[in-house]
Formats: structure tokens, sequence, C-alpha cells
């Protein structure tokens, strides 16, 4: 039991779901699962694993707290987040037939490209940051000694049941990718279709009118 929390069973069960709702995340690390198999995929997962402890910091420091009171710095960081969403779908969109397979870039900088960008999807997200803010008090005691350790607690173990969630999710798509003929297809396909959400969501995102909620 972690000091400070209560009903961790129940956290763990609902975060966990929460993992497995469709979204920004699953479908990047899909898509580069899908385009280049489990190792590009695993990587994005591990990125955004790492733009979680990007929010649980914030919301532990007070940060998020002020970007949610802010309207100025919450429209700031809603607009990159969305130009970096549409910049990402346009690039998938774009991407040539084959692409997984020309220019065969090296493994190591492939899984670097797909930390990044799983890093920054999550890390851009301003409803991520709400997310936290919202979802995490809900497990600390309102008599915490330290509600701050208290919530790096809770958004660590968080973030850890959702990389293992992300990264199996990477290797069942993977699996797809070998099972089903035509990969290349396969993996075209879905980055195009992924790139046209990813576009969606940051146009979404731009007009987000949930400040504050």
């Amino acid at each position: 039991m972690i000091a400070g929390v209560h009903d961790l069973p129940l956290f763990v069960a609902a975060g966990l779901l929460l993992n497995v709702t469709p979204g920004a995340d699953l479908a990047l690390i899909g898509a580069r699962s899908a385009g280049h198999g489990f190792r590009s995929g695993a990587a994005a997962a591990l990125g955004v694993g790492a733009g979680c402890f990007v929010h649980v910091a914030a919301a532990a420091l007070g940060l998020s707290a002020l970007i949610a009171s802010s309207a100025t710095a919450f429209t700031v960081l809603r607009w990159v987040g969305a130009a970096y969403l549409v910049w990402l779908g346009i690039g998938l969109l774009r991407a040539p037939a084959g692409a997984e397979a020309a220019a065969a870039p090296s493994p190591a900088s492939g899984a670097r490209r797909s930390f990044v960008q799983g890093f920054l999807t999550n890390a851009l997200n301003p409803k991520v940051a709400l997310f936290f803010l919202a979802f995490l008090p809900q497990f600390i005691d309102a008599n915490a000694s330290n509600k701050g350790w208290a919530f790096i607690a809770l958004g660590t173990v968080f973030a850890f049941n959702g990389t293992i969630v992300n990264v199996a999710f990477a290797a069942l798509v993977a699996q797809m990718r070998r099972t089903f003929s035509g990969p290349r297809s396969i993996g075209r396909w879905v980055s195009r279709g992924v790139g046209a959400l990813f576009v969606a969501l940051g146009v979404r995102l731009a007009f987000f009118e949930g400040h504050g909620a």
C-alpha cells in the first residue's frame, strides 16, 4: 500500500480501462507497429510512458493547475499540441508507398524517432494534464501528510501499467503484421488512417472548448 493513497486496486483497474481506450497514443503505437514492426511500436509506447511523467511532475509541482486556471497558458499549450498532431498526421498521409522498406533507416534510428513521437504526442496534449489533475486526486487521502509524493506514486503506477498495456498492443499489431500477407500494404493503409485521425484530432484539439472543465 502506498502512503497517503486509498483504494489502490480500484485505481489500477480504472487506469487499465482508461489505458485501453482508443486515442492518439494507441493510434500512434499501432501505426508504428504496423508500418515498422514491434521495436518501433514498443519505442513509441515507451515514449508515451515518458510523456506521462511530464504531466505527473507538472501536476505534482502545481504547473498543471496553473495551466488549467490560466486561459492564456492553456490556449498556448493547446495550439502547440494541435499543431504537432496535424504535422504528424500530414507526415503519415504523405509517406510514399513502401516507405517502410525504402530508405531503410537503422533500427536504432527508427526506434528513437518513434520514442520522440510518442513522447511529444502525450506530453503536448493539455487534456492529459487535466486528466491527471481530475483523476489522481480522487485516490489521495485528504489528510495525507505529503500529497505531492502520493501524486507522484500514483502517476508512476499509472504510467507503468499503461506502458505494459501499450507494449502488449504493439506486440499484437506487429504479430498481425507478420501473420497477414502484404505487410507493406497493411502498414501503409494503417499509417494513412492514423494520419487522417491525427489531423482530425489536431483540429478538434485546436478548437477544444473544454478549458477549465
